[in-house]
């Protein structure tokens, strides 16, 4: 069950505008949350990123299923059960099915919402994406920065190359 907070994060992000993935993304901080915090841990980043998903999914966030191909059809079948789910409204789980599922994500390790493990994961899957994809993104993503962003990255951009010099 996410937490209130998340939910009426994701529901600020809706009536904003923002797209689902922006509302999903709610979900995935909090379960990277839990895993800091030592309520449970996961195998990997895509396994913790796969459960925030299913818990946006879940509270009605209309988040779409991988492209077919790119994730087993085991994984697609979950997404759509998911999506049902929540269109139709959450039911109350089995206790014991609950139990479970928290007992095997507690023999997990912690390793999974780690800033290195997060970040070699974001590398990897942006590596996947052609040049010209991630060219956009960042251009996209400079430009609804705003004013006050751009300088603030540019001010830490001067900070980090002075840094570097100095450790050379």
């Amino acid at each position: 069950m996410p937490e209130k907070r998340t939910v009426q994060r994701a529901a600020q992000a809706r009536r904003q505008g923002k797209a689902p993935t922006t509302q999903a993304g709610e979900f995935v901080r909090e379960e990277i949350h839990h895993i800091r915090q030592g309520k449970h841990g996961a195998r990997s980043v895509k396994q913790a990123i796969a459960i925030g998903l299913s818990k946006a999914r879940r509270s009605g966030v209309p988040v779409p299923p991988a492209r077919k191909g790119s994730v087993s059809e085991k994984s697609r079948s979950s997404a759509k059960s998911a999506t049902a789910t929540g269109e139709r409204g959450l039911s109350e789980t089995s206790r014991t099915r609950s139990r479970a599922t928290t007992g095997a994500l507690k023999r997990e390790g912690g390793a999974a919402a780690s800033k290195t493990a997060l970040s070699r994961h974001s590398r990897s899957v942006a590596r996947k994406q052609s040049a010209g994809d991630r060219s956009a993104a960042a251009r996209k993503a400079a430009a609804t920065k705003g004013a006050a962003g751009r300088s603030a990255a540019a001010r830490k951009a001067v900070r980090t190359r002075t840094q570097k010099r100095t450790l050379q």
